[in-house]
Formats: structure tokens, C-alpha cells, sequence
């Protein structure tokens, strides 16, 4: 069982990204859950998302201590780094976020300068696809191929246009 938790402020694409490593995991034959939660705000508010991929049935919805953590920004690191368990990982958007080095002690840190590298793709809202790749990679809970098909359920037909860049983003943070 995996128990993420991925986090930062509204419009950063945290409850896209909980979805697809929901759908992801659900592609794979296994058991998901995908709790999203927002602050008041809409953009620029928090938001995280739980999701829990295993191969048993999900007793319950609910994290208390993630095996993983994704943060996009510091806010989201300050709030829940006491929560994640003890060689767990935590995967973060370097260019937003740093990191004691004395958390290193007690978990993997993987540093991905997910939005420096969005922009350097042309968007910097596919820096939540870059820390999906790079999670996909690292922890092997979710295929890289998975990820991409459930790009074309979670966004909006509307958005299809968008599918290329956020492929690339994926494959990317997937390569770090």
C-alpha cells in the first residue's frame, strides 16, 4: 500500500494530480483512493490531495502518515513534514521549496526544479506532470504509460490540446 499525499496552493494542478495517479493506480488493477481538499480560496489557496494505491481493498480514506508527500511549495512543506513516516519520501519543487538537510536523516528527499523545468518546456502549469514522472520513477507504484493515458480522463476534452506538453513534462520529470 502507498499512502501520498501531494500539496501546495491552489491552481498549481494538486487535485489534477491526484486524480491521475488515482487513475493511474486503477489501470493497474489496484485499489485507489483519491481525497481532494481545498482552502476557501480558489487560486492561490491551499489544496492537497490524498490518494492511497494498493493492491488490498482500502479500509479507509484517510492519511495520517503518507509513505510519500509531494509538495509544490514551502507552505505545503512547513504543514505536513512531521507527518510523513520514517523513511518515507518526500518529493519537492526545488525551485519553490528547500529543505533542511536534517530532514535527510529521517527520509529520501528527491529536489526536482519542476518549475524551472515547466518553464523551460514553455508552460509552468505542467510542473505538477514533471513531480508525477519523477514519483512514477522513483517509487515504481505507477507506470509512466498509465499516467499518460489518464491525462486524456482527468483533463477536460476542451483541454486535449494541452495532452503533448503535459506528455512531455511527464517522460521529463520521469528522466530526473
Amino acid at each position: 500500500m502507498q499512502r501520498i499525499l501531494v500539496a501546495g496552493f491552489g491552481g498549481q494542478g494538486i487535485v489534477s494530480a491526484g486524480k491521475m495517479l488515482a487513475y493511474a493506480g486503477m489501470k493497474e488493477g489496484k485499489h485507489v483512493i483519491s481525497l481532494p481538499s481545498y482552502g476557501p480560496e480558489m487560486r492561490g489557496g491551499t489544496a492537497n490531495c490524498s490518494i492511497i494505491i494498493s493492491k488490498r481493498e482500502i479500509a479507509s480514506p484517510f492519511i495520517s502518515h503518507p509513505d510519500t508527500l509531494i509538495v509544490m511549495n514551502q507552505a505545503s512543506l512547513d504543514k505536513f513534514l512531521e507527518r510523513v513516516l520514517k523513511d518515507g519520501l518526500i518529493i519537492i519543487n526545488s525551485t519553490l521549496v528547500s529543505v533542511d538537510k536534517n530532514i535527510k536523516t529521517r527520509v529520501k528527499v528527491l529536489e526536482i526544479p519542476a518549475n524551472r523545468i515547466a518553464v523551460e518546456l514553455g508552460n509552468l502549469k505542467v510542473a505538477n506532470m514533471i513531480v508525477l514522472g519523477a514519483f512514477a520513477r522513483e517509487t515504481g507504484e505507477v507506470k509512466l504509460d498509465f499516467l499518460k493515458i489518464a491525462l486524456e480522463k482527468i483533463l477536460p476534452s476542451r483541454r486535449h490540446n494541452l495532452i503533448p506538453i503535459n506528455v512531455k513534462a511527464l517522460e521529463r520529470g520521469f528522466e530526473i
